[in-house]
This record gives structure tokens, sequence and C-alpha cells, in this order.
């Protein structure tokens, strides 16, 4: 009995000191500084709370439903779809690039690594791509997001079928390593307590948020949504933030079996954490300065597209989730957006990058070159 009392001691000990150098504990603490701060508590208490309601459940939905429809789905081999016609290929690497999240586009960076896929089918899918920003976008604006899921196919499979006239590019690629994208799902307490509330909130969570959306007053329950709404905001933050200290890919081989509902959660948690950041950061930018972002956008719109392709090379999907928020907020123009929908390559850069550099260099520079031609396209139109 001692020896598990000082295995479990030395256990949460060596976690209170990981959590020291753990810096995204910085978000729930800047968060907890301006809701216990008189004059922006209610900015921040109303903030949590669209963010939670507005983006958070909508994306939970959506996530939910994408993955159980993918997994019914059989994975297709590019290499058979190839030898049959490099045009199906080609659009059909589009296709899955187009679908939300990363999972499409990483399935063809790691078949293009195999040699099992055209490099033109590397670029159509890194162009078509929107990664979890998608998400975001089909929740808040079905109809846009349709419309941006169609633009980046027409001009991924485009760009794939011009690529694939040109001689291919011979690059050497490493072996993918059997445990990348692995990790360790050992969930934490304020995980397990996210899980249990999601799985008994979801639903009307749910119908809370098509009421709001349809502008219709909730009468008395209106302040205890809001600050439920705020709470729960306030704990997908603090579950995104300690799971850096559960997640370790040198020990894939020992993970615990997730389900759907916890993958759902974790990327729901992932989204939400970088539109709390953008609509936090938009209300504090307000409240301080006295003037609209969208204002500023307005008078220097020409620049929006050029600044929003830019950040879509940033690798990863924090930064395209923050301009898709910005885009949802009427910030910025749609042009702008449809050139970071374009020029961004989401999570799928990270393993084409680490496994064959050189290609995920040239193929982004191929995505950039009609990101900016769409952009400033739809701009002047």
């Amino acid at each position: 009995m001692f020896s598990s009392t000082l295995k479990y001691n030395n256990y949460w000990r060596s976690l209170a000191l990981h959590q020291l150098y753990n810096k995204r504990l910085i978000l729930p603490f800047l968060l907890l500084c301006t809701l216990i701060y008189s004059p922006t508590s209610v900015m921040a208490i109303t903030t949590l709370a669209d963010a939670f309601f507005q983006v958070a459940v909508f994306v939970a939905v959506t996530l939910y439903v994408y993955h159980k429809i993918v997994a019914k789905l059989p994975q297709l081999e590019l290499q058979y779809l190839r030898a049959k016609s490099p045009a199906l290929e080609v659009i059909f690497a589009s296709i899955l690039g187009a679908l939300p999240g990363c999972g499409g586009a990483i399935i063809v960076v790691t078949q293009y690594t195999q040699r099992q896929a055209s490099f033109g089918s590397l670029v159509a899918v890194l162009t078509s791509t929107m990664g979890d920003a998608a998400f975001l976008l089909l929740a808040t604006r079905p109809l846009d997001g349709l419309l941006i899921i169609t633009l980046g196919i027409a001009v991924g499979f485009i760009c794939g079928l011009v690529v694939n006239t040109l001689p291919e590019p011979e690059f050497a690629s490493k072996q993918l390593s059997s445990d990348y994208k692995a990790t360790s799902h050992k969930q934490n307490y304020f995980h397990r307590v996210a899980y249990h509330i999601w799985q008994l909130m979801l639903a009307p969570c749910l119908i809370v948020s098509l009421l709001l959306a349809a502008n219709i007053d909730l009468g008395p329950f209106t302040q205890f949504a809001t600050i439920f709404g705020c709470t729960m905001a306030f704990l997908g933050t603090l579950c995104w933030a300690f799971d850096n200290a559960t997640t370790s890919t040198a020990n894939a081989q020992n993970s615990d079996r997730i389900d759907t509902f916890t993958t759902v959660i974790k990327d729901t948690h992932f989204v939400s954490v970088w539109v709390i950041i953008s609509f936090m950061l938009y209300e504090l930018i307000t409240m301080s300065m006295g003037f609209e972002l969208a204002n500023w956008f307005s008078d220097y719109a020409i620049l929006a597209p050029l600044i929003a392709v830019l950040i879509g090379l940033v690798p990863g999907c924090g930064a395209q989730i923050l301009v898709t928020t910005l885009y949802i907020q009427g910030v910025i123009p749609f042009s702008a957006l449809a050139g970071n929908a374009i020029s961004n390559d989401g999570d799928a850069l990270f393993p084409a990058i680490a496994l064959a550099p050189k290609a995920a260099l040239l193929a982004t520079c191929y995505s950039t070159m009609p990101a900016l031609l769409v952009a400033y396209t739809l701009y002047w139109w």
C-alpha cells in the first residue's frame, strides 16, 4: 500500500513539474485574468459563450458526422486510379484534400512518398485542402464552405493536371515511420470531465445553438446558457492545455484505444482554442484601441488577399482557423478567405516536410501562385 501511494505521489509530482514548463497553460491563465478583471469580465464571459455556442457545438456535430461517414468509406489506392486514368487520379486526390480536416491530404502525401501517386496529385491535394478550418466554415457558413470546397477541388484538379504535363521531379523520400501521427491518448482529469459533459449535453447544446442562430430569445434561460457556454469554453482550453502533458509519440505502442467521440471532442477543443484566441483578440483590440479591424481591412482591402495567402504558407491549421474566424466575423472579404484556403496545406504539410522536404517546398510554391491568382480575381470581380 505504501509503495502504491508513493508511486501515486511521484506520478502527480512529475506531472506537476511537467506543467511548470507547459506553455499551453498561458492561455487559460490569461482567460482567467480577463474573467476576473472587472472591466473585461462581461466581455470575456459573453465572448467565451459565443465561441462555444456559435462555433464549438457546430464543429463537434460536424466532426462526429464526418468521422462516422469516413469510417464507412473504403480507402482507394491512387496508383490503381492512375493506371486507369491520370486525370482520375488527380481529381480523386483533389477530392480527398477537400475533405474537412487533414486526413485525406495525409493519405495522398503518404502514398506519394511511397511512390504510389504522382507529383501532380501531391500538388492537387495540397491546393484543394483547407484543413481543420473547413469544419469551422461548414459549421457556421455552410454555403460558403461548400463554395470554398468546390473552388478548391477545381483549382487543385487544374493545377495537378498542369504539373503532370511537366517532367516529374525526382525527390528522395524517407520511409514513413509506423508510429507517425500516433499519440498516447491517456485522458487527463479535465478531459474526462469534459467527455461526460459533452456526451450528456451535446444534443441540448445543439438545440440552444440553433435557437441562438435563429435569433430566438431564450428568455429566463439566457443567463444560464451564457454561464454554461463560458464554462464549457474555458474547460475546453484546460483540456487542450493539459493534453500537452499526456501526449507522447515515443510510447505510441502503449496508447489506449480511443473511440470516435473522444477524437471528436479533442479536435473540437483544438479548433475552439484558436477561435477563442481570435474572438478575444478582436474584442480586446476593439476595446483598447477604439477601432474596428473590419474598418482597417476595408481601408487597406487590397492587401487582405495577399496577407491571407501568406498566412496560408504557415504549416498547420491554427493560423488558418484564425483567418476563417476573421471572415465569419466580417473582418476580411471572401477573396482573402479563398486565397488562404488554396495556399494553406494544413497539417498535411508536416509529413510532407518530414518525408520529402524538397517536394513539399516545390508543391507549396505551385499552390501559392493559383492562390494569388484566384484571390485577386475574386477581389477585383
